[in-house]
């Protein structure tokens, strides 16, 4: 006979289980994100800003674009699939408009801020020491966990029914 508290730790564990498939799934945006990131950061740093002389100036613009348009890429994947259930549940009730959108984007990009922050500052400091994409990978993968901690509570947590 299973207790009450058996069932309740084994519904716990399928809830961690299931959470961690939205996981998986950020992962997934977030690596197609990555391949958005490094295409437009090795084509802005070697072909659209290549008349900028200053090596590191460039870099400064490479990389702001590409994060830029990797956030953009990424807001709309995750909204779109990894929190679909969440999004789906919030138009039932508000029809969701343009400033609906507007909002979430806005505490998407404000709940990324930091990761965005620390991706770029990492990447310009290791940078000095490895290749530029090598630098902007290891950074990106260091703040996937607080963007997605930070997007599961926040940005896409669950809101009470009106």
């Amino acid at each position: 006979m299973i207790s009450g508290d058996d069932l309740a730790l084994r519904f716990q564990a399928i809830l961690t289980w299931l959470k961690g498939f939205r996981y998986l799934k950020f992962g997934i945006v977030g690596a197609s994100g990555t391949g958005v990131n490094m295409l437009v950061l090795y084509m802005a740093q070697e072909h659209w800003f290549a008349a900028i002389a200053d090596v590191r100036l460039r870099l400064y613009a490479s990389l702001a674009l590409a994060i830029l348009i990797a956030t953009v890429h990424n807001f709309n994947w995750n909204r779109r699939w990894t929190w679909a259930d969440r999004v789906q549940a919030m138009q039932v009730t508000s029809q969701a408009t343009l400033s609906v959108l507007a909002m979430q984007f806005g505490r998407y990009a404000v709940a990324s801020w930091l990761g965005i922050a620390l991706q770029y500052g990492l990447t310009l400091w290791l940078s000095l020491h490895l290749h530029y994409l090598l630098a902007n990978v290891i950074a990106i993968v260091a703040a996937s966990l607080s963007n997605f901690l930070a997007n599961d509570r926040w940005t896409f947590a669950k809101r009470p029914s009106l």
